[in-house]
C-alpha cells in the first residue's frame, strides 16, 4: 500500500488489516508522521508533537497484533491527535493561549483515558482558537491553521486544526469538542465526519464544563464507521462529570438501511441566510436518501433570529464571566475574539440570561412537532463556508451568521451527526447535519452511514496538499 494510502486508511479498516497481520501499526504513524513533516509548514494543524512515544506506543500494539491479536483492544495501534483542550497528565495543554500551559497538566481527562485504554496512538495536539472560543482558528500562540481544501479558507473552530489533519490524512481519529459548533463547524469545512452527542454521553474533567449543557465532548473522523467505533470507547458515566448518562451504550458497527425512515428537512432553520450552492447540496443529499427509500418531507420549524440572542445571552453570559475570572488582568494577552467575548458578556443582564430560557423553550416545543411525524432533522452545517484562515474581527457574529450549529447545543440532548454534502466554489466542501430524537445516536448515524455510501467522501482528498508536497 502506498504511503498516501495509508495516511487516508479508516480506523476499522485498519485494524482489519492488523488482524490479518497485513499492516504494521508503526507503518501508520510513520506515513503520517512524514506526510505532516511536508505539511505542516502551509497547514498548522498541530501545536505539539508527540512521535517519540507515539512510535514506542505503536510498536507496542504491533506486538500484540502479532502475538495475541484475540486480545487487542478495539483502537490497538490507532494513530489519534488531542485536541489542545484534553488534559494529559505530565504534558501542557495551553488551549492556545500565552497565558496557559507552563505548569503540567495534573491529570488526564476521560476522553484522554478512554482512548489510552482502547489502544489508540496518541501521536499530535491539535490547534485550537483561544480558549476555544472562534469559529476559525487563530492564536497570537501558534498562528494561523488553514483548511487543505483552500488554504486561503479556515479549517473551523475551534477543532479546526483536528478537521485539517483529517482532511490533509495526518491522523486517522481526532478528540474534538463542542459548545457552539466546534466540531461539527470543523467537520463541515474540511470534509469529514463530526459527532456532537447528546449532552452527557462523553463526560467532562472540568465542573465548570460538565454543568454547561452547551458542551459536548465527541469524535472527528473521516467516516461514519469510525466514528461508531470511537464513541463507543469514549461515552458512559464517570466519576468526575455529575452529568454524565448512564449507562455506556454500544453503537452496531454496521447500520441498517434507510428505507421507510421519515426525514424532515430544513434548509434555512427558519432564518438562516443560506448560500445556494450550499442549499443546493443540501437538497440534493435529501433526494439521495430518498432514492434509498427514505420519506423525506420539507418542513417550517418557526424559528427566528430570536435563538441567536438567546444563544448569546445565554452561553456568553456564563462563557465570558469565566474567561473575565481567569485572564484576570492580563487581557491584553489575549486575541481580539477573547477580549470581544468577555466584552459582550458585561452587556448581557440577568434579566437577558432568564429570558434566554424561554426562547429555547419555543425552540425545543417546535423541534418536538417535528420529531413526532419524523425521525431525524436534516439541515445545512454551515450557512456560508467563506471565512478567511485569518479569521474575522467580529468572531461571535461571524459563528451567529454561518454556524447553523448552535440551535442544537441549546438543545443539546439531541444528538448531531455532521457530514459532508459535496463542495463549494471555491472548492471547499459543504455538509448537512442529522439531527436526532433525544440520546438517540444510532439514528443519526443510520442515516449518516446511507449518506456515506450514496456520496463516497472517504475517498475525498484535497489536491491543494497533494501541490504543496510538489513543491
Amino acid at each position: 500500500m502506498e504511503p498516501l494510502d495509508l495516511c487516508y486508511l479508516g480506523a476499522a479498516e485498519a485494524v482489519a488489516l492488523f488482524r490479518r497481520r497485513e499492516l504494521s501499526p508503526v507503518e501508520l504513524l510513520q506515513a503520517q508522521v512524514d506526510r505532516a513533516q511536508r505539511l505542516e509548514p502551509t497547514l498548522n494543524a498541530f501545536c505539539a508533537l508527540r512521535t517519540e512515544q507515539a512510535l514506542l506506543q505503536a510498536r507496542a500494539a504491533e506486538r500484540a497484533w502479532m502475538r495475541e491479536p484475540e486480545r487487542a483492544r478495539p483502537l490497538e495501534g490507532i494513530p489519534t491527535a488531542l485536541k489542545n483542550e484534553h488534559l494529559l497528565a505530565g504534558e501542557h495543554t495551553d488551549q492556545g493561549s500565552l497565558l496557559l500551559g507552563a505548569a503540567p497538566d495534573p491529570t488526564t481527562a476521560p476522553i484522554v483515558q478512554r482512548m489510552l485504554d482502547a489502544g489508540a496512538v496518541i501521536h499530535a495536539r491539535t490547534n485550537v482558537p483561544e480558549f476555544c472560543v472562534a469559529a476559525f482558528t487563530r492564536t497570537r500562540r501558534y498562528g494561523v491553521t488553514r483548511n487543505p481544501w483552500n488554504p486561503a479558507i479556515t479549517p473551523g473552530g475551534s477543532s479546526g486544526g483536528a478537521g485539517a489533519a483529517l482532511a490533509a490524512g495526518l491522523t486517522t481519529l481526532a478528540t474534538a469538542s463542542d459548545i457552539g459548533g466546534s466540531i461539527r463547524v470543523p467537520a463541515a469545512y474540511c470534509g469529514v465526519v463530526g459527532l456532537k452527542p447528546s449532552y452527557g454521553r462523553v463526560p467532562e474533567s472540568s465542573m465548570l464544563f460538565a454543568m454547561n449543557a452547551h458542551n459536548h465532548n465527541g469524535v472527528l473522523a473521516r467516516s461514519v464507521v469510525d466514528c461508531a467505533m470511537m464513541f463507543n470507547e469514549i461515552n458512559g458515566p464517570h466519576r468526575a462529570d455529575p452529568a454524565s448518562v448512564r449507562p455506556a451504550i454500544r453503537l452496531p458497527l454496521e447500520s441498517a438501511p434507510v428505507a421507510g425512515v421519515r426525514i424532515a428537512l430544513s434548509v434555512d432553520l427558519g432564518f438562516f441566510d443560506v448560500d445556494p450552492r450550499i442549499a443546493r447540496n443540501t437538497r440534493a443529499a435529501a433526494a439521495r436518501l430518498a432514492e434509498m427509500g427514505a420519506i423525506v418531507e420539507e418542513v417550517a420549524l418557526g424559528w427566528t433570529r430570536r435563538a441567536a440572542t438567546a444563544f448569546t445571552d445565554g452561553l456568553v453570559f456564563v462563557l465570558g464571566r469565566a474567561l473575565q475570572r481567569m485572564v484576570g488582568d492580563r487581557a491584553g494577552e489575549t486575541n481580539d475574539y477573547v477580549r470581544a467575548m468577555i466584552a459582550r458578556a458585561q452587556s448581557i443582564t440577568l434579566d437577558d440570561y432568564l429570558d434566554s430560557f424561554d426562547e429555547m423553550e419555543r425552540m425545543h416545543a417546535a423541534l418536538q412537532d417535528v420529531l413526532e411525524r419524523h425521525d431525524a432533522l436534516l439541515c445545512p452545517t454551515l450557512a456560508r463556508n467563506r471565512t478567511p484562515a485569518e479569521g474575522v474581527p467580529a468572531a461571535h457574529e461571524d459563528l451567529l451568521d454561518n454556524a447553523m450549529t448552535y440551535p442544537f447545543n441549546m438543545l443539546s440532548r439531541h444528538p448531531v451527526l455532521a457530514v459532508p454534502s459535496g463542495f463549494g466554489d471555491n472548492g471547499v466542501p459543504t455538509g448537512v447535519q442529522i439531527v436526532g430524537p433525544t440520546f438517540d445516536e444510532a439514528r443519526v448515524l443510520q442515516i449518516g452511514a446511507a449518506l456515506e455510501t450514496a456520496i463516497g467522501w472517504p475517498r475525498w482528498r484535497p489536491d491543494t496538499t497533494e501541490r504543496t508536497e510538489a513543491r
